[in-house]
């Protein structure tokens, strides 16, 4: 219970209100507060016991300070060097340690009410609502598991409020499926740009591309297949560390006929078959493709058209995964656009050279 003590002032008596906590024998927490007038100190003692008896509250304030950084770097030291958190999460979590308004804060004594500005603050510099929604998806996972690996009583309720709040006023939001598809004619210009280049590039790209357009492979999974991997009798080769949505595990997949002739006209000249940095080809397609006026299109786009165009050459469901690896069907249903039936590529392969799988393709 608080104590409520009167002091006799000159211009007239104060009241100061005084909350002592003892555990085992101990005072733990001890603070006051003075007022003009009695009901006041009453008001501020009943506020403050309830808030202490909440759970975790007196806790926090006996461990003092552990800012939201520290917490987010905690979870960088426990779990990146376990898991290998992939660019985009790895950069997202180093943009919010490094938004110095946020990562300062107490992470024990967090309030919803912190969190609603630092969205508010993002979304008045431009930045979208999806990945401000990230913000808080990160930092809730980053909180969770400083909770449970290292007993800390962070407040996930203020997280958890704040994305309500932040929701209903539309601050952020889910990002939405990409749509964008590359047309023949933008391909037929980007291998044309790239063949010119690829005898003094230091990454074939017009292989690449087309290896990635045919086969639906991510950019890392293209630069990790190796020679080795490859079953020539079924076709197939087998994906290592293939992301799926909480794990990362080898997986055999299906290569279709453009694509593996893709591969069979590459030079055997080591353990991979292309051996190249990820990051190399992705920045390299994207330079080219603003080099060329091309608005909007990713590397990622090229397995979207990949695995689109599965479905509209008239494969089905699981003919489909066993090529793109999708292990579920609301996975691969976001790839799944289909703007006409039949094969738009025919007539593009039927050009191609043959160091590029040939016009057999």
């Amino acid at each position: 219970m608080a104590t409520i003590t009167p002091h006799k002032r000159k211009n007239g008596t104060q009241y100061t209100a005084r909350i002592r906590i003892r555990r085992d024998g101990r005072i733990v927490h001890d603070e006051s507060e003075t007022f003009s007038k009695r009901p006041l100190a009453q008001a501020w003692a009943k506020k403050r016991e309830a808030a202490l008896a909440e759970p975790g509250a007196l806790e926090r304030l006996m461990l003092g300070v552990v800012t939201v950084g520290q917490v987010l770097e905690w979870y960088k030291a426990d779990y990146h060097t376990i898991k290998g958190f992939g660019r985009t999460k790895l950069n997202s979590i180093d943009q919010l340690i490094a938004y110095t308004s946020l990562a300062e804060l107490n992470a024990l004594t967090l309030t919803s009410g912190q969190l609603v500005q630092h969205v508010r603050r993002r979304r008045a510099e431009g930045t979208g609502p999806s990945t401000v929604n990230n913000d808080l998806v990160w930092l809730r996972v980053a909180m969770r598991a400083a909770r449970i690996g290292r007993d800390l009583p962070v407040p996930l309720s203020a997280v958890d409020d704040a994305a309500f709040v932040c929701r209903s006023e539309g601050l952020i939001a889910k990002s939405k499926g990409r749509e964008r598809r590359p047309t023949v004619a933008e391909i037929t210009v980007i291998i044309d740009y790239f063949s010119t280049r690829d005898a003094r590039a230091q990454i074939p790209m017009a292989p690449v591309t087309l290896f990635a357009m045919f086969s639906s492979r991510r950019q890392e999974e293209i630069c990790r297949m190796r020679w080795a991997d490859l079953d020539a009798d079924r076709k197939r080769v087998l994906v290592r560390e293939m992301k799926h949505p909480r794990v990362k595990q080898d997986t055999w997949v299906d290569v279709p006929e453009r694509a593996w002739q893709i591969l069979q006209a590459q030079p055997r000249t080591g353990e991979c078959i292309f051996p190249y940095n990820s990051k190399s080809v992705s920045s390299a397609f994207t330079r080219s493709c603003q080099f060329l006026g091309i608005e909007g299109l990713r590397f990622h786009d090229l397995r979207h058209e990949a695995v689109s165009c599965f479905f509209e050459q008239g494969l089905d469901i699981p003919h489909a995964s066993k090529v793109s690896g999708h292990r579920s069907w609301s996975s691969l249903q976001r790839y799944a656009q289909i703007e006409e039936r039949g094969d738009k590529w025919a007539a593009f392969v039927a050009t191609l050279p043959h160091a590029l799988g040939g016009p057999l393709l």
